[in-house]
């Protein structure tokens, strides 16, 4: 697994951005995909997954309502679609993968930066 997220950048408050993330490899379909981020003085946390054959998603509450996850596994590649964001949702976005409890493969990360 090697994963690869791009989509950051400077948007608006209230603005809207879709992050992606490709895996290389070729197991791309059996791994559970989460979205983390990791905003300025702040620990990493939760955002949103999905598992492998996309019928089930959890989001964290910051999430509900505004982002969605979602993945097609033709292209090898995850998708967060982020709407209505706020200042607060400024923080470097990282995708990750899992098979069991644990997420193993983690990609560089994208900035995601709201103005207000």
């Amino acid at each position: 697994v090697q994963l690869q997220a791009s989509g950051g950048g400077l948007v608006q408050s209230g603005g809207s951005l879709r992050l992606s993330c490709a895996d290389s490899g070729r197991t791309f379909n059996t791994y559970t995909m989460g979205w983390f981020r990791r905003a300025p003085g702040k620990e990493r946390e939760f955002v949103a997954a999905i598992n492998w054959s996309g019928d089930t998603r959890y989001n964290a509450d910051s999430a509900k309502g505004r982002f969605t996850i979602s993945r097609d596994n033709a292209k090898n590649t995850v998708y967060l679609q982020m709407n209505s964001l706020k200042p607060e949702d400024t923080a470097v976005y990282y995708c990750a993968a899992r098979r069991e409890v644990q997420y193993n493969y983690w990609g560089q990360g994208t900035l995601v930066t709201v103005s207000s």
